[in-house]
């Protein structure tokens, strides 16, 4: 399945006010330098010790967000 990379602090930026919050974002682990990643289905996954941790997902026009903020492509 392919994915876009990115770190916790490029994901603030790229979440939209009715996704999840800051806040969210923190309890569920992720900080600044947190490894996340997104699917093309928009599920945001978490880099943990020993695999990855659905944690939300993204909504609407999620694919133009995200390959524009990371300067990235689906791989």
């Amino acid at each position: 399945m392919p994915f876009i990379e990115m770190t916790g602090t490029v994901l603030e930026r790229i979440v939209a006010d009715d996704e999840l919050h800051h806040g969210d974002l923190a309890e569920a682990g992720v900080r600044a330098d947190t490894i996340v990643r997104v699917n093309r289905q928009g599920d945001i996954e978490v880099r943990r010790q020993s695999g990855w941790d659905v944690i939300g997902g993204l909504l609407g026009e999620f694919d133009e967000r995200v390959r524009r903020e990371t300067g990235l492509d689906w791989a």
